[in-house]
């Protein structure tokens, strides 16, 4: 007799939890704790952000992993504040210093480098970084002492500017960026030019691909909903040791976001509830209007509001590649 596939455990929800990531939380962590807090099937991150950042963090639960790739490929803003003086290990608070100096640059002087960091740079990640070496990642081969090599790359600065710069001690900046792009090799980058050094002490990422600033929730905000949720226990139930759990998502269930939200910057095809029903069985559907495109390789389609499919348009229809069955 065939052995009958196990249920999967959770809820089947499916929606995008941006969440404002605090300092001293690793990625992996957080992913952990919103997928205990909606009891989610699955959960994934787009986008690894150090233990020492905070910010946004978007998490996926569901059906909106298989957005994941669409926001790990967009543009990234950071705000960071570069500590003039010393360089470290890790080009951030956590490492010991190897280099320093009692120089400090003008404003003017950070300025005029400014555009050496801006468009397609060739940079070397730093060495405590998640990259793959021979399958190990990089920060497990620094921490054990080994020496790490890593080969330089081309990475994408749209912008990089100054926002504040009290005095000649430290400069916060903000940087709009591509993928694979480390702030902390921009920060050890500057300083070596600078002839001064420098390291990261404080590095906030304020935007991921369609997502902003409005659009994150806080873990405490996240409790606070859960709390909302928790099932009454009956006294003899708290002195028997039993645990409330939550029985009421609602107030959770508030702060997902569709998975469509991710799609901002593909080409968006509504559907009819004819065409959803197709759509959703894995059939093309012919798209009508006169400003429907007649090719488009990646377009989402939607029905009611809510993301049904991924596919391309050829000749006029539009053809499913991910269909989206999860509840958002």
């Amino acid at each position: 007799m065939a052995r009958r596939g196990k249920k999967p455990k959770g809820r089947p929800i499916s929606g995008w939890v941006i969440f404002d990531k605090p300092k001293g939380m690793g990625s992996t962590e957080a992913v952990s704790k919103i997928k205990w807090l909606y009891f989610a099937q699955k959960a994934g991150h787009a986008g690894t952000l150090d233990p020492l950042a905070s910010g946004m963090l978007p998490i996926a639960l569901g059906d909106a992993t298989k957005t994941v790739p669409f926001v790990m490929d967009g543009r990234k803003t950071y705000r960071f504040t570069v500590s003039w003086g010393a360089e470290t290990t890790t080009d951030d608070t956590e490492g010991p210093v190897t280099n320093a100096s009692d120089r400090r640059p003008a404003r003017a002087d950070i300025e005029a480098l400014l555009p050496n960091y801006t468009g397609e740079i060739s940079q070397v990640p730093p060495a405590f970084s998640a990259i793959k070496i021979e399958g190990e990642r990089a920060y497990d081969l620094a921490r054990a002492g080994e020496t790490v090599e890593i080969a330089a790359r081309t990475v994408t600065v749209h912008r990089l500017w100054i926002s504040d710069m009290p005095d000649s001690a430290a400069t916060t900046f903000e940087a709009e960026c591509g993928k694979g792009t480390y702030v902390r090799a921009i920060a050890r980058d500057l300083g070596r030019d600078l002839g001064c050094f420098g390291h990261i002490t404080e590095l906030r990422r304020v935007r991921v691909g369609s997502f902003d600033e409005d659009d994150m929730v806080t873990l405490d905000e996240l409790m606070d909903a859960a709390e909302e949720g928790l099932e009454e226990l009956a006294p003899e139930a708290v002195e028997a040791g039993a645990r409330a759990r939550i029985t009421d998502f609602t107030a959770l269930d508030e702060m997902v976001l569709d998975a469509a939200t991710a799609l901002g910057e593909l080409y968006e095809v509504a559907l009819t509830d004819d065409q959803t029903g197709r759509v959703l069985s894995g059939n093309p559907v012919l798209l009508r209007g006169r400003d429907a495109p007649a090719f488009c390789d990646e377009a989402y389609a939607t029905g009611q509001g809510r993301l049904v499919a991924i596919g391309s348009i050829d000749q006029g229809s539009f053809h499913p590649k991910r269909v989206f069955g999860g509840r958002g």
